[in-house]
């Protein structure tokens, strides 16, 4: 079998080598006291695309530090109530995508809403003065401020707040909430599943936003993770802070929040993947300390993986 990274029992193994802040707890818990502090001022919007089986709505909620953050939401108007709910988080500097591929999940009962992120292809408000996108760039965006100004704090913390939102929906079983996505969509799905730990599974496939300083050493700081690169290039040219860049990169390593995870999780990934490479995937799918099984794909890159999406479908029904 070809290889791009480590042998497949050296990925079992690997625990990744991004550094883990002393104080990621507290962190991650000062964050989470700032969401819950925030007035979501949820507000839905009936839409103008309808199917008969099923409301199609805009869902605008405040997230922390005055972003408003924008979903779609299908709901089933057939399904039992309370039932199942699936979160959807899309790629990096994508969008939440068309309608018609969520009405699988609503065809079958769910309820399904998918995030918009800060700043990105979509129509959540970014939070730098301005609203609007600032399209990419969001891994390094904060990394010259405190932690706490660090972007994907704000949007991790965008997923937990959704999740939240929707388990207090009257017709949501608040028990049987799922979260999926593909590549930054995946990290997102392990990061909301770790930040609201009432997430019953978790089915990413291909997870970005994992033990960046392996992509370094890779030297795959190009594509999706391209602005590492041009950061250390332009602020920091001789590597004089690279570790503290790395460190403070740690606070928002999907592979450190693994841990907090109690829902079971069903992982796809690819062994050819050079845009996020195998045993960053593989560094958060081993800190994850509940159930969970990883669907390995020998011969695919960062793509869609073949039937994983219908993998994906029979894992939730399982709730």
């Amino acid at each position: 079998m070809p290889l791009v990274d480590m042998p497949l029992d050296q990925l079992k193994q690997y625990t990744g080598s991004n550094p883990r802040p002393d104080d990621f707890d507290e962190y991650w818990e000062r964050a989470l006291t700032a969401m819950q502090e925030t007035d979501p001022q949820v507000e839905l919007v009936r839409s103008e695309f309808q199917v008969p089986y099923a409301e199609c709505f805009h869902l605008y909620f405040n997230g922390t530090g005055g972003a408003r953050i924008h979903a779609k939401l299908v709901r089933s108007l057939h399904a039992r109530k309370p039932h199942p709910a699936v979160l959807q988080f899309h790629g990096y500097a994508h969008h939440s995508a068309d309608w018609a591929d969520k009405l699988i999940y609503a065809s079958v009962g769910f309820t399904v809403v998918a995030m918009d992120c800060r700043g990105q292809g979509g129509n959540s408000e970014d939070t730098g003065g301005i609203k609007g996108t600032t399209h990419k760039g969001h891994i390094i965006r904060g990394l010259d401020d405190h932690p706490d100004r660090l972007l994907f704090r704000q949007i991790f913390l965008d997923t937990a707040q959704l999740a939240g939102i929707v388990m207090n929906m009257p017709e949501v079983d608040a028990e049987r909430v799922a979260a999926i996505g593909g590549s930054q969509g995946g990290g997102l799905a392990l990061a909301c599943a770790a930040l609201e730990p009432r997430v019953n599974r978790a089915a990413p496939s291909v997870p970005f936003l994992c033990d960046y300083r392996r992509v370094w050493e890779m030297d795959l700081a190009r594509d999706a993770y391209e602005e590492l690169r041009t950061f250390f290039r332009h602020h920091d040219p001789q590597h004089l802070r690279e570790t503290e860049i790395f460190e403070k990169l740690g606070y928002i390593d999907v592979r450190h929040l693994a841990p907090r995870i109690r829902g079971k999780v069903m992982m796809g990934v690819g062994l050819l993947d050079t845009v996020c490479p195998p045993s960053t995937q593989f560094a958060a799918y081993n800190a994850i300390g509940s159930e969970k099984r990883m669907e390995i794909y020998p011969d695919f890159v960062h793509e869609r993986l073949p039937a994983f999406e219908d993998k994906t479908i029979q894992f939730l029904l399982e709730m």
